[in-house]
């Protein structure tokens, strides 16, 4: 018999499939791990991957997940005779995948207005396009991006937000650095020889995180600005460290003081308790383990920038734009509100300083952007459209928003002969109550 065990990125390429999907497999408990090592990675045995390919090949049947589990836990022959005829009647018509069809090794997210599930819709929609070089003006967590960089194409990444920056070094930027077990195990342990500051404890007690877990962050945040000194491996430890973060609060924002939703003795109809009581370290392990399949080299020299978008330098054959996104009721979405607490831990030895005091959760200060001003949103992006008017331009918006999307296809017309709207996507953003808003995407030649 086999007994070799398996990390999740080797078993992602055994079973030819994303750890997305692997990842999302463990949380539905379809499989789960022979054994977790002391410094938190999972191994995964060859009667792991066997019931993973039994997977695949019910999924081919059109049964959903919640059936395949089930005739997994019967382990026997499938109750119904013709499952392929029943389900595709009754899917077919209107079929969604369960999963988004991620073809790539992006690492999980939990990050609001995240186009992770809908990549590969908008490569459908752009492929057939002549270009190399690309710019992804308001990168976010980065999926866009690393969707170009995986076909092959020379990739540009910006984002205004520092810690959304750092996302860009460590999964576009970087080719080929990774952390070590060493160097994870340097960052999550304290050292006598050093002073740690209580600055995180001191200042958010009760808000975010227990006094333990703030403790934690003060130790590790100050390992990582201290003991990494190479940049790309410093950029996918504070990945992991804001995953880590985001996944431990409710509704995944920093945007209001809570932390009492997570600590309270009551019963819950939302959120997962488990995932908010799983300790620090285990998160920060497994988000590295993430990270670190998701390192390749495409032959191109990417680059990641940190600046507003009206800034950035360059002509880019295609320049991928993703605002911020205003309501049709004037609301607009505003990153830093939500991730402050991230920003933060990039610019720690100055956060004392960037924090508005009279706010009850203490977020960082800063004035309203153009891009959630209804006031200004037309002209900054007639503004943005005339900059890059050299370029394909591909936009990505809401369709009940402001602007319309008639006022983009009129402010697009003013630079490009050509401008589609293609076909609209029906899809939910996470904490999002508007089940009418689709979303658009428009391409200009």
């Amino acid at each position: 018999m086999n007994n070799k065990l398996y990390r999740i990125g080797q078993l992602s390429k055994k079973a030819e499939l994303p750890i997305s999907t692997l990842n999302h497999y463990l949380n539905l408990k379809l499989i789960k791990p022979e054994k977790v090592i002391g410094s938190g990675y999972r191994l995964f045995s060859n009667k792991t991957l066997e019931t993973i390919l039994e997977i695949q090949k019910l999924k081919k049947e059109y049964l959903p997940l919640s059936v395949i589990k089930q005739q997994l836990r019967k382990g026997r022959e499938l109750l119904i005779k013709e499952p392929s005829a029943q389900y595709r009647q009754l899917t077919l018509p209107t079929f969604e995948p369960e999963y988004p069809p991620i073809t790539f090794q992006f690492p999980s997210t939990r990050f609001q207005g995240s186009k992770l599930k809908l990549v590969e819709w908008i490569w459908q929609n752009c492929k057939h396009l002549d270009f190399n070089s690309v710019l992804d003006a308001f990168g976010g967590t980065a999926c866009v991006s690393y969707l170009f960089k995986t076909r092959g194409k020379q990739v540009f990444y910006n984002d205004y937000l520092k810690s959304n920056y750092y996302i860009g070094l460590a999964l576009i930027e970087n080719s080929r650095e990774t952390l070590t077990q060493e160097d994870v195990e340097e960052i999550l342990k304290r050292h006598p020889e050093m002073k740690y500051p209580t600055f995180i404890q001191e200042t958010f007690k009760g808000i975010y995180f227990t006094d333990e877990e703030n403790e934690w962050l003060d130790v590790v945040v100050t390992n990582i600005d201290t003991l990494i000194t190479n940049i790309y491996k410093k950029a996918i430890a504070y990945f992991a460290l804001f995953q880590s973060c985001v996944i431990k609060r409710p509704y995944n924002l920093f945007h209001r003081k809570n932390l009492y939703m997570r600590t309270a003795k009551v019963k819950r109809s939302f959120g997962n308790k488990i995932t908010w009581d799983t300790p620090f370290p285990v998160h920060f392990v497994r988000f590295v383990e993430q990270a670190n399949e998701s390192i390749f080299d495409n032959g191109q020299k990417n680059k990641a920038f940190c600046t507003d978008a009206f800034n950035v330098k360059g002509k880019y054959d295609l320049v991928y734009i993703d605002t911020p996104y205003i309501s049709s009721k004037g609301v607009g979405v505003d990153y830093l509100e939500f991730y402050h607490f991230l920003e933060g831990l990039v610019k720690y030895n100055k956060w004392e300083t960037l924090i508005d005091w009279k706010s009850k959760h203490l977020r960082i200060k800063h004035g309203k952007s153009i891009w959630n001003d209804k006031n200004k949103i037309y002209q900054a992006f007639d503004t943005l459209f005339k900059k890059f008017a050299d370029s394909i331009l591909v936009v990505s918006y809401r369709s009940d928003g402001i602007p319309s999307d008639a006022d983009l296809m009129s402010l697009l017309k003013k630079y490009k002969a050509k401008v589609i709207e293609l076909n609209r996507k029906n899809y939910k953003y996470v904490l999002s109550n508007n089940g009418e808003s689709q979303e658009l995407l428009f391409v200009a030649e």
